[in-house]
């Protein structure tokens, strides 16, 4: 006896929510590896097809999340699997902002030397650096050509933003490379009203030995 027209249907919805179910545990185990560094098990997954530009949940991309993360072997694998380094998230971010913002150093040289964007609209690689005050990845993008003066959305340069997080070493870095102390942001700021907003006085002292005036 042939099976019914609904009982065939019940079947095929069966087979695809386990298909679906499966894909999803899938994606799960290879996120999860992704976070780990777990190299090995990241091959594993695309050598059985899982795309090189699978992201997570937020949309970012495993590289950016590998970037993020500091794995940079896994970096390594992923840019010879043909991951798209230039590749933006949602919010406009990439792997090596990513990268700068946490200070990885390797990782923002491997993926600028594979072709990622210094310059570009918006927030850029210098800009994540100075807000979090990684002077070795400042000094890095300097020497590449970034410009140190670039204005980020908000109105501020790096010199600023590294101010503003109160990040000495950041500053000092940027001074060397002849920041302009003269830029004033949206309200008026300069880097040494910033300086003095947080009551810190030895960013102040620096900012004056190095020109800056009221």
């Amino acid at each position: 006896m042939r099976p019914s027209r609904a009982l065939r249907a019940f079947g095929t919805a069966f087979l695809l929510a386990a298909a679906s179910a499966a894909w999803g545990q899938s994606m799960d185990q290879f996120l999860r590896a992704v976070n780990e560094g777990d190299t090995k098990t990241v091959a594993s997954f695309l050598d059985r097809g899982l795309d090189v530009e699978s992201t997570d949940p937020a949309g970012n991309s495993i590289l950016m999340i590998a970037s993020m993360l500091g794995h940079r072997d896994l970096v390594t694998l992923l840019i010879d699997r043909k991951a798209r380094v230039a590749r933006r998230s949602p919010h406009g971010d990439t792997a090596v902002m990513f990268a700068s913002l946490k200070g990885h150093l390797e990782i923002v040289k491997l993926l600028i030397d594979k072709g990622a964007a210094i310059a570009q609209d918006g927030w850029m690689p210098l800009h994540y650096a100075a807000f979090e005050g990684r002077a070795e990845v400042l000094k890095y993008l300097v020497d590449k050509g970034a410009d140190k003066d670039a204005l980020a959305p908000n109105g501020f340069t790096a010199l600023m933003l590294a101010v503003r997080g109160g990040h000495l070493e950041a500053v000092r870095t940027l001074l060397y490379a002849d920041a302009d102390l003269k830029v004033v942001g949206p309200s008026g700021e300069t880097a040494l009203l910033l300086s003095q907003t947080r009551k810190n006085a030895e960013l102040e002292a620096l900012l004056r030995r190095a020109g800056a005036v009221d």
